[in-house]
């Protein structure tokens, strides 16, 4: 068994339905976003536990990831019908509300297997990809089916790509938005350290 990064690679591109955050169904393909940052958020299923305690928390933080310029999209091997039953469930009902990005609908399966996180052929792993404004994924996480996804760690990264991009100077471990980056150079790590000891 192998394992192929796509990080570093051109996003698999796709095309599919989906419900729109004003409930209407429409389509989603990736490519038509270039120029803007992406978060591909697959979750396994609809009406179930983990997911909407995952896909809630990326929405109340929705605008603060919009404002840098990047677009939230969920997927999952559901229908667009029944990713609109789960936003129209109440809460206390185990719905999620009227989240306000798009959920797209992947009954083939084939978004899930271009980006090889299709578990048992059957569901998508919690799996999130960073797309850049050029179509290129520059960071993925995966997670096994019990485990949700941090928020503020999607965050953290899309701000560390745009740091890198804007200033030149890489993110070491554990930098977070507002401190300085590090010169990739010998020299550069050596300062770095000696600062952070």
């Amino acid at each position: 068994m192998s394992l192929i990064t796509l990080v570093t690679r051109e996003a698999p591109d796709f095309s599919a339905e989906a419900v729109m955050p004003d409930n209407s169904f429409g389509e989603i393909t990736l490519s038509k976003l270039r120029g803007k940052y992406v978060m591909l958020l697959f979750y396994p299923l609809d009406f179930t536990f983990v997911c909407p305690s995952e896909i809630i928390a990326f929405d109340r933080r929705l605008n603060e990831i919009k404002s840098k310029n990047c677009e939230v999209i969920g997927v999952s091997v559901d229908s667009k019908y029944t990713h609109l039953a789960w936003k129209k469930t109440p809460l206390e009902d185990g719905g999620i509300g009227n989240i306000q990005y798009p959920l797209v609908q992947d009954l083939n399966r084939s978004i899930a297997r271009a980006y090889g996180i299709l578990y048992d052929e059957s569901v998508a792993l919690r799996g999130l990809f960073l797309v850049d404004p050029t179509g290129r994924i520059r960071h993925a996480v995966i997670n096994d089916l019990p485990f949700g996804r941090s928020v503020d760690e999607a965050i953290r990264m899309l701000e560390a790509v745009q740091f890198y991009e804007a200033h030149g100077e890489v993110c070491p471990a554990n930098w977070q938005s507002g401190q300085a980056g590090m010169k990739p150079t010998a020299e550069g790590v050596a300062e770095y350290l000696s600062q952070h000891a």
